[in-house]
């Protein structure tokens, strides 16, 4: 009889990750090193239930265990699952117009040389408000998975008055 290999949560949402990020479910389960099959109902589970979880999550962590679980605790067992507090990327959405017009203008701009790269003049703007952004909203995410679609937060216009420099 095969036993059964249970896959540790962390293991479970990076199969996840991977997969929206347009990893085949055969691919994730060979970086796993477990059936196609356990990786298609992991998939299957968080598309109906949003979650992968293997165990119900509990706001209280005092509840869930019994015992007090420091703010150190839980970020060590984060980072030792692949996970680090970031800033997430701000971006301003685009629509379908300026979508196409940056796809072409990349697109018209990918053969060039280092020589004609270095006659561009490329510059740096800051903004200053009136209003602090203390930009304190951290996100927990692995690493190099900063430009991945559920790290990006939109902000769609600067609140009140401020100068661009």
């Amino acid at each position: 009889m095969s036993q059964r290999r249970r896959l540790p949560n962390s293991l479970r949402w990076r199969a996840v990750g991977w997969m929206e990020m347009g990893l085949s479910q055969a691919d994730a389960a060979r970086r796993l090193n477990v059936s196609r099959s356990v990786v298609q109902r992991l998939w299957d589970q968080y598309q109906s239930e949003d979650s992968v979880s293997r165990r119900p999550l509990v706001a209280d962590p005092f509840q869930a265990s019994g015992r007090r679980i420091s703010a150190t605790t839980v970020r060590n067992r984060l980072h030792n699952a692949g996970l680090y507090a970031r800033r997430p990327v701000v971006c301003v959405p685009l629509n379908g117009r300026q979508r196409r017009n940056r796809l072409c203008w990349a697109r018209e701009h990918v053969s060039w040389t280092q020589q004609q790269w270095a006659s561009v003049l490329f510059t740096d703007e800051s903004r200053f408000t009136m209003e602090s952004d203390s930009g304190r909203l951290l996100i927990w995410r692995e690493q190099r998975t900063r430009y991945h679609q559920s790290n990006t937060v939109e902000r769609r216009s600067y609140r009140g008055g401020g100068i661009l420099v």
